[in-house]
């Protein structure tokens, strides 16, 4: 019996989109918050239903295959139809109650935004916070997020939001290795880095601070690491000024101006402006942020 329409579950073109677009079942797993079995099983019931293969498993890993190519558009247009049928629902809500959802990068955990959030969570019990920590900037179009705050020099897309703080940035180290240190541009040094790729020993960012000579050395992707071994005497790690100012244990290298970084914007989808709990931490969160600029701004 040939396949119907019917047959497929419409759930299952999220997993064919995640695998699509991570290249793996690992990867695909990680973004799905599901285990490799699970998104390899919801693979297999899709192609069942449809009667084709939509990917090519080889040695160096999956392959669209034509169908699947042909499929993505189509899956990309219900995906993009079910978050906007959910962020109507989601906007006729005007209750503080029920989940928000909120993304921000690693290193915002270790600020005064912690605060604000847990100022908010007692001043209102309904509202259920649902906080991912995050260096990519989600899509709040497919409803990845509620309400993000974003580390950016500029921001587009369907959003409403505004620009919170312009901060700057410097690099920090351990103060017995600030005292070691000369001023010959980090030769002899080493950097605490993210996602250079592993051959590297520079980058671009690298070469235009004031220690283009110190070398890549080490690699973690979340900031509290970074600062953890920077704090050890392991190198030197860039940071936004507010932010390495109020660690214990770092300070910043000498020989050095702070640099221009990015801006802290807070955003949320246009479409969920009247949502009463979202405003409600959009509007906690600005004010709380706004009244700490000054530090945040300094340089």
């Amino acid at each position: 019996m040939s396949p119907r329409p019917t047959d497929m579950n419409w759930d299952d073109l999220k997993f064919f989109l995640a695998v699509a677009r991570a290249g793996s079942f690992h990867r695909a797993a990680g973004t799905m918050g599901a285990n490799r079995t699970t998104v390899a099983r919801r693979l297999d019931a899709l192609e069942a239903a449809i009667g084709t293969r939509l990917f090519d498993r080889m040695p160096t890993g999956l392959t669209l295959t034509a169908t699947g190519a042909e499929l993505i558009p189509h899956a990309e247009r219900v995906e993009a139809e079910v978050a906007a049928a959910a962020r109507l629902l989601a906007g006729r809500d005007a209750a503080l109650v029920g989940p928000v959802r909120l993304s921000m990068p690693h290193f915002l955990a270790r600020t005064l935004v912690m605060d604000l959030l847990t100022g908010f969570a007692t001043d209102n019990p309904g509202v259920d916070l649902r906080i991912d920590l995050d260096r990519r900037p989600v899509s709040l179009a497919l409803r990845e997020a509620d309400v993000t705050l974003r580390f950016a020099r500029a921001v587009d897309g369907d959003v409403l939001g505004r620009r919170l703080a312009t901060c700057s940035r410097a690099a920090y180290c351990a103060p017995s290795l600030a005292q070691r240190m000369a001023d010959n541009g980090g030769t002899g040094l080493h950097w605490i880095g993210s996602t250079e790729p592993d051959e590297a020993d520079t980058a671009d960012w690298i070469a235009a601070s004031a220690f283009p000579n110190a070398r890549l050395r080490h690699r973690m992707t979340e900031g509290a690491t970074q600062i953890a071994f920077a704090r050890a005497g392991a190198g030197l790690t860039m940071l936004p000024c507010f932010v390495g100012d109020a660690e214990p244990g770092l300070v910043r290298a000498p020989f050095q101006t702070p640099q221009p970084d990015r801006s802290l914007w807070l955003l949320l989808h246009r479409d969920l402006r009247q949502v009463a709990r979202v405003r409600q931490l959009v509007d906690h969160l600005a004010a709380g942020i706004i009244a700490a600029r000054p530090r945040m701004e300094a340089v």
